[in-house]
């Protein structure tokens, strides 16, 4: 059992009130830690060490940063192993997934110790002789970040990677369902000598953090991973203090296959983007359009390779497909394939729940749905789940317009061998990322991002410094 705390101005502590909750392992429903129960209080305390710490932490070299950001790569990298069945153990995930997971987050803190030293400005020429401009940017000060349990170790180094780097001082809250292995992270940034302050970690209530970032003047930032109802109220409240906002939310990312792809490899790719993480991620696989011709032999190679993929604990070896998070999850997952089944659409393969000795967790099978059309459920919302839903098309303007048919724009997927149909559709789709012939997009040093409601401001790479900056203009007269 491990006894999660607080990060608080360099020091790990219990919460105001003393309280505290267990830590579920979501495949057998027992606990595997426990963590703090935070308040207001304790998130205002946090604000202002951070605020206290921006003072000393704003003013440290490039470099300074630099090294410290590496050594938390170096410290992740050593307790890969570690973090990696904490994460399994609170979340679910098959440990080899886990484990990349780590190595992901990682990435971040390598990748941004570099951006850190190419923080640039401008000088930029005057109309007038004796006037001089120049531009440079500045750390934007504190910022609040939430982040979602389905990726709980990457999904917080990819704001603290760049947070830090820019010279930002951060106060994180994690996902209620996997706080411990933010502690662990944690304890790798004290490790790495992370001034007291620079780093904040509480595990309070959601309503108390939002409430308290969104109104509390001296954060003068929101980042945010996780739903788009969630964001919209982020963002509604952020208006009071006209605080800076990025919001990473919701996703229905269309996967689309033409004639002429490679149509084992396109299968394989479905499989990787549409069942990791139990198809659990933002980005994955949601609606799978298949050109009519080749929809039967797609159709039949999926199912095939979809009913050998292995369900258990993701600590025990080969799984492939962990648990979904609660039982709430599970009844979305089985009411959208109900829905679906009584709008014409055919179960090819799964289609239920999943149940074996040892687990008490909420266990479905990866399931293909066949005759899938834009009347269901499943077409119209995230499913977030392990559901792989067909939908037949004729020609590629069809597939565009279907595929955009949509208030989400955070990815999509396009498998074809014509080089100019590629550019075509890939242009054409309004996403903020497209994976050509890639199921699989996220790396460290690339924009991620979406369009309409799935989010504001990119994460990863030289675009994920920017949210975390100011620009400032500074006038230079010479003849004062």
């Amino acid at each position: 059992m491990m006894r999660g705390q607080m990060y608080i101005n360099g020091e790990w502590r219990e919460a105001v009130s003393g309280k505290r909750k267990d830590v579920l392992n979501p495949a057998t429903g027992e606990p595997v830690g426990s963590v703090p129960v935070g308040a207001r209080e304790d998130v205002a305390a946090a604000i202002d060490a951070a605020h206290e710490a921006f003072r000393t932490w704003s003013k440290t070299t490039a470099m300074e940063r630099s090294v410290l950001l590496y050594k938390a790569f170096e410290k992740l990298v050593a307790k890969a192993d570690e973090i990696a069945r904490i994460l399994t153990s609170e979340q679910g995930k098959p440990l080899a997934e886990a484990k990349g997971e780590v190595m992901y987050a990682a990435e971040f803190m390598r990748w941004y110790s570099e951006e850190a030293k190419r923080i640039y400005g401008d000088t930029i020429p005057a109309s007038v002789p004796n006037k001089r401009i120049m531009v440079i940017r500045q750390p934007v000060g504190v910022v609040g970040a939430i982040t979602p349990w389905n990726f709980p170790v990457s999904m917080l180094t990819r704001k603290l990677g760049p947070a830090l780097a820019a010279g930002c001082t951060v106060v994180l809250k994690p996902a209620d369902y996997t706080p411990l292995t933010a502690v662990k992270l944690f304890q790798v940034l004290e490790e790495a000598g992370f001034p007291p302050g620079v780093v904040n970690l509480v595990t309070a209530k959601g309503r108390d953090v939002g409430a308290e970032f969104l109104e509390n003047p001296k954060l003068k930032k929101i980042t945010f991973t996780g739903s788009t109802e969630v964001g919209k109220q982020l963002i509604a409240g952020s208006a009071k203090h006209v605080k800076r906002v990025s919001m990473e939310l919701g996703g229905h990312a269309p996967f689309i296959v033409f004639d002429d792809a490679d149509l084992d490899r396109a299968v394989d790719a479905c499989i990787a983007s549409k069942f990791r993480n139990t198809g659990q991620t933002c980005i994955c696989a949601n609606r799978i359009y298949v050109q009519d011709t080749v929809m039967d032999e797609f159709a039949a190679k999926l199912a095939e390779k979809t009913a050998k993929l292995k369900i258990g604990n993701g600590l025990e070896p080969g799984v492939e497909i962990g648990p979904l998070i609660d039982q709430a999850a599970l009844e979305k997952v089985e009411e959208q394939v109900r829905d679906a089944l009584a709008k014409g659409a055919k179960l090819v393969t799964g289609g239920r729940r999943y149940e074996r000795e040892g687990l008490n967790g909420a266990f479905y099978e990866p399931t293909v749905l066949s005759h899938v059309n834009g009347s269901m459920t499943i077409c119209r919302e995230e499913t977030f789940g392990p559901v792989a839903p067909l939908i037949s098309f004729a020609t590629e303007e069809e597939v565009i317009a279907k595929a955009n048919d949509t208030e989400y724009g955070l990815a999509s997927y396009v498998f074809t061998r014509d080089l100019g149909r590629a550019f075509r559709v890939s242009e054409s789709l309004e996403y903020g990322i497209v994976g050509l012939n890639d199921p699989l997009p996220s790396v460290a040093q690339a924009p991620f991002g979406g369009w309409k409601e799935s989010g504001l401001g990119r994460e990863g790479g030289r675009y994920g410094m920017e949210p975390f900056l100011e620009i400032k203009y500074i006038s230079i007269g010479l003849n004062g």
